[in-house]
């Protein structure tokens, strides 16, 4: 009786050929990714990682632009912890962003819940109340400095019809940055669009399964539709503060920091320190406050989420 005995040769050259086959396959492929994504990485050294490193090399300078750098060590940072600007600065900066990125986060939801129902005429309404996102930031701004006038604008005047007297708005220090505030929550259409596509990807069955054991249209938007929606919420929530903390051409054009610094913010501060003062040196300095304040805020609404946002698991 003769027993086959099979060559080990024969077994081991099949799996060589297909591991080589493999590993050039995958050699390829990460030609392919990195010849693909060279584009944005030089896009990315040359417009914003190397302008971050050299910000933070110069805010150690004194360097007026169009003279030579002078190495002066911490003498910016020195320097700003003692300017009474940067404070009124910061807690304008604060102040702006959480009023806009809260009240814009709300303000969209809630338009989002209304656009969501099925009614005639949805995608023209859609698209109307989309139009403000992509107005140039100029003639929004114009815009508003006229509706906000104090004497002829149409939010007083509308407030003047159910008897209300309407303040001063952008020329009044106390009503000065809610104005911004409310210019800015008009023009976040892209925040309802990813709040519009959140809710249409909640699963019927949960409202069905909340229905059948009672619950009414509070108790469901309560149960299922805010939990469900959580992590979209705190998107657009951190996405808002962070662009909001960062604003300032809107306000350069509206209001310049005034009246008497009401509406002076960390990023209007940069710009007049680096292309009106020609103070290149602080005004980096200023924009690395700027950055960690914007990681600090980021860094506690993520520790604050934990309680709040919710994530199906499957």
């Amino acid at each position: 009786m003769s027993v086959a005995v099979a060559d080990p040769g024969r077994r081991s050259a099949p799996r060589r050929s297909v591991r080589h086959g493999r590993s050039r396959l995958a050699r390829r492929e990460s030609r392919r990714f990195h010849l693909f994504a060279l584009p944005w990485l030089i896009g990315f050294v040359f417009f914003s990682g190397g302008p971050i490193v050299a910000s933070l090399v110069i805010s150690f300078t004194d360097w007026e632009l169009l003279g030579t750098p002078k190495f002066v060590g911490v003498a910016n940072y020195t320097k700003l912890l003692a300017d009474p600007n940067f404070g009124i600065a910061v807690r304008n900066t604060a102040y702006f962003g959480a009023g806009s990125a809260l009240c814009g986060v709300i303000f969209n939801f809630v338009l989002a819940l209304m656009l969501n129902l099925r009614v005639a005429g949805q995608s023209i309404f859609r698209t109307i109340i989309y139009l403000p996102s992509v107005l140039s930031g100029i003639a929004t701004a114009l815009l508003w400095v006229n509706l906000l006038h104090p004497d002829y604008g149409l939010v007083n005047r509308l407030l003047g019809l159910v008897g209300l007297v309407g303040p001063g708005w952008l020329l009044d220090p106390n009503w000065a940055i809610p104005g911004l505030i409310i210019m800015s929550v008009w023009t976040t259409g892209n925040a309802m669009v990813i709040f519009l596509a959140g809710l249409q990807g909640i699963p019927d069955h949960l409202y069905e399964v909340a229905q059948l054991d009672g619950a009414g249209w509070w108790s469901r938007f309560r149960h299922v539709t805010v939990p469900m929606m959580s992590p979209i919420i705190f998107f657009n929530l951190i996405v808002g503060f962070i662009g909001s903390l960062q604003a300032y051409s809107l306000i350069l054009f509206m209001t310049d920091g005034g009246p008497n610094n009401a509406t002076l913010v960390l990023g209007l501060y940069v710009f007049r320190y680096a292309f009106q003062y020609f103070e290149m040196g602080y005004a980096s300095t200023i924009a690395w406050a700027l950055f960690f304040l914007i990681m600090v805020f980021t860094a506690i609404q993520f520790v604050l989420a934990r309680r709040w946002v919710h994530y199906e698991h499957k």
